[in-house]
């Protein structure tokens, strides 16, 4: 059969389609090292090189004039109108002047020399297009998403956005399924602080890291629901605490995060609150790190400060609170600096909390100092006075887990409806 040849030239339909098109085909391109040509040097091109550089690509720039950003990268720049030989030895060009009969002949030499070229003005003139990119995640978990639309790009974007806010929020199936790491190198730990409870205040990172874990060893004030959303494969290990009841000590807890992790496998640590605060975040950390683990920390929203905000309670206020302690119940609270106008804020305090309250009475701080009991993440809040609370929250049946909020900002709870 004779060898075919497409007619090329003014007038003559071009190959291929546009993007988004069937006849246009998808896919990723390696040019680390490689030779990519951008002709142009206004704010368009200004963003091709900006990726380009960041994908280690090899940048060549041809243009008159160059804005600050394209002179101050690490490309080589050709200050001159483009010529016939620029694009020899490039593997991709991006033609971007803004000048449509510069452009044409760009994508013409291209075509010659049959090199992929990119046209920023006039995309039928191109063989190769940008589309819309989502990415989360690092390294060996990242996840990349390209969306064209058919020469629209506003809408192309605004899919890709659509999309991205999906992968930030966890909600697509980001866990790897190949295995990305040899026989032998270990998995990685988060320490994931997961807010006061309520599954919408974990930050977008924790919630990403938590759909990508093989494992997850969680608490239990942590935000447990979200469990729901993991694989069927995920291996749940709870090692949840109760008042006075503790059937996984910490050493066990930090055993148990190098197990998994030298195994191969990503842990995420859900913590409630957030990992720093009350939360032996740093003892997890270090007990990896002495195994070579690589962790990473996400803070969370503590419930130090989120609790009282549920209940209507700031921490501080101007004219009445210039700062908080937070502390836990269980240690000695009568050497507690401040008077009312200083929140004190006590974590796991209710089993002491009559001894912890006639501890707090002092000179500065009257018995008539306002206290409210948080209790559940903000769902049911008891007020008394450090005289009367600790009859007030057994009559309610207080139990934990609830945080103790001392102080003048206990008056801005908005009354009851």
């Amino acid at each position: 059969m004779p060898e075919q040849r497409l007619p090329q030239g003014p007038g003559v339909p071009r190959p291929g389609g546009s993007p988004g098109s069937p006849d246009v085909y998808p896919l990723g391109l390696r040019v680390t090292g490689r030779l990519v040509v951008v002709v142009g040097g206004g704010p368009v091109a200004a963003r091709r090189v900006r990726g380009l550089v960041a994908a280690g690509a090899q940048v060549r720039v041809v243009a008159p004039a160059a804005v600050p950003e394209i002179a101050e990268a690490d490309v080589e720049l050709v200050l001159r109108d483009y010529r016939a030989g620029d694009l020899d030895g490039a593997w991709l060009v991006h033609t971007a002047t803004g000048d449509a009969a510069v452009d044409a002949r760009v994508a013409a030499d291209a075509e010659a020399s049959r090199t992929f070229c990119i046209t920023a003005g006039d995309a039928e003139l191109g063989t190769a297009w940008v589309p819309a990119v989502a990415r989360t995640g690092s390294d060996r978990e990242e996840v990349t998403v390209a969306v064209s639309a058919g020469r629209d790009p506003r809408r192309a974007q605004r899919i890709r956005d659509a999309v991205a806010a999906q992968l930030e929020s966890g909600a697509l199936p980001l866990r790897r399924v190949r295995p990305t790491t040899s026989a032998g190198t270990p998995g990685r730990v988060a320490l994931v602080g997961g807010g006061p409870g309520d599954p919408g205040l974990i930050t977008a990172r924790g919630r990403t890291l938590l759909a990508q874990a093989d494992v997850v060893v969680v608490d239990r004030l942590g935000p447990r629901s979200l469990l729901e959303t993991l694989a069927p494969d995920v291996e749940v290990v709870d090692v949840g605490k109760t008042s006075g009841n503790h059937p996984v000590p910490q050493d066990e807890i930090n055993a148990l995060l190098v197990q998994h992790a030298l195994a191969g496998r990503d842990v995420v640590r859900l913590k409630g609150g957030d990992p720093y605060v009350l939360g032996r975040g740093g003892e997890e950390l270090a007990a990896c790190r002495a195994h070579g683990i690589e962790v990473e920390v996400v803070p969370g929203v503590t419930s130090a400060v989120a609790v009282p905000a549920a209940a209507g309670i700031p921490v501080t206020h101007r004219g009445v609170a210039r700062g908080f302690s937070v502390l836990t119940g269980h240690d000695g609270a009568a050497s507690v600096p401040g008077g009312p106008d200083h929140t004190l804020v006590l974590l796991m305090g209710v089993s002491r909390l009559a001894d912890t309250a006639a501890a707090l009475v002092t000179a500065e701080r009257p018995a008539e100092t306002p206290v409210a009991v948080v209790e559940d993440g903000g769902r049911r809040t008891t007020v008394g006075t450090l005289a009367t609370i600790a009859a007030r929250a057994a009559e309610a049946g207080v139990r934990p887990p609830a945080v103790v909020v001392v102080g003048d900002v206990v008056r801005l709870r908005p009354e009851p409806r």
